[in-house]
């Protein structure tokens, strides 16, 4: 019995057997695993939008710390002066800014939630739901955006006398609790992030339509949501055009309403006006400090593709 001793690979056996390689990693800017730098150019230009994106809210400050006359005089003044806490107070005690800022948030928070919810469902509807007359009701529904609020100011105050809810929080929710646009939005985003086959296990696993909206939709477009709510809580915290119709400066007044009543003398205190603003986006800019990082990181986990 011979025993058998393997062969010696030879040079070529080896070159043929080694694994290709691996392809050239390109040098420079940009390079894989490696974060991009910007150069002066960018965060000159960066400075220079921040600057102009924070002079109004500075200005404003600046407006409110000073004097109507000294407003009044020239040159304006560029810097923070003494009488700050005075013009808050007045602005918080003549514009009932206590119940203001509580209705306001209110609405705003239930408007959001509202318009959250059921864009979320009539978007999930419109991108993977299957039933007649879809892209008709489809159109119809972004149509509704190219109709200007003015035309239906009257048949709408018309209807909450009706029901007498003038001066009340409800004639301003309700007809907002639902946005085309958010509709539009959410549709738009579900046809990508939600994949249609994992609809149709769920329902082959028995699971209800609530069910898979509750445990499918939702997960899957939190990201969306976070930006419309947001998107739609400010809006709301700024509308100005209906809630001055419906609401009253003495009654129940929302921020912007309140603002109305600062300033009706025969010469507007500009600085007292300035303070109310400045109390009326105080509680936006805490919102965003405190969620800011929650926020940016649902807008760019719904970037990320996996």
């Amino acid at each position: 019995m011979t025993a058998t001793v393997p062969s010696r690979p030879t040079a070529d056996t080896a070159a043929a057997s080694a694994p290709p390689p691996a392809p050239p990693v390109a040098r420079g800017r940009g390079r894989a695993g490696r974060p991009l730098h910007g150069g002066p150019l960018t965060y000159a230009v960066l400075i220079l939008f921040t600057a102009g994106s924070l002079f109004p809210l500075v200005w404003t400050a600046v407006a409110a710390s000073r004097t109507n006359t000294r407003l009044a005089g020239t040159p304006p003044p560029f810097w923070f002066g003494g009488n700050l806490a005075g013009n808050l107070t007045i602005a918080w005690r003549d514009a009932n800014m206590g119940t203001a800022l509580l209705n306001t948030t209110v609405v705003a928070g239930t408007v959001a939630a509202g318009t959250v919810l059921f864009s979320t469902i009539a978007g999930f509807a419109f991108a993977k739901l299957r039933f007649r007359f879809k892209n008709a009701l489809l159109l119809l529904t972004i149509g509704t955006m190219m109709v200007p609020p003015q035309l239906s100011v009257v048949p709408l105050y018309m209807t909450i006398a009706e029901l007498k809810w003038t001066d009340q929080l409800q004639a301003v929710i309700l007809p907002t609790l639902v946005s085309a646009f958010g509709v539009f939005f959410m549709r738009q985003y579900l046809l990508q992030a939600l994949p249609s086959e994992l609809v149709e296990a769920a329902r082959m696993d028995g699971a209800s339509s609530l069910r898979i909206i509750w445990h499918v939709v939702f997960p899957a477009a939190r990201p969306a949501m976070a930006v419309l709510g947001m998107l739609t809580f400010v809006q709301a915290w700024n509308d100005f055009f209906w809630p001055v119709i419906a609401l009253t400066q003495s009654g129940n007044p929302t921020v912007q309403v309140a603002l109305t009543g600062l300033g009706r003398g025969y010469i507007p205190d500009q600085s007292v006006i300035m303070a109310g603003a400045l109390l009326g986006t105080l509680p936006l800019l805490i919102a965003f400090v405190l969620f800011g990082k929650q926020i940016v990181g649902g807008i760019m986990q719904g970037a990320v593709k996996g």
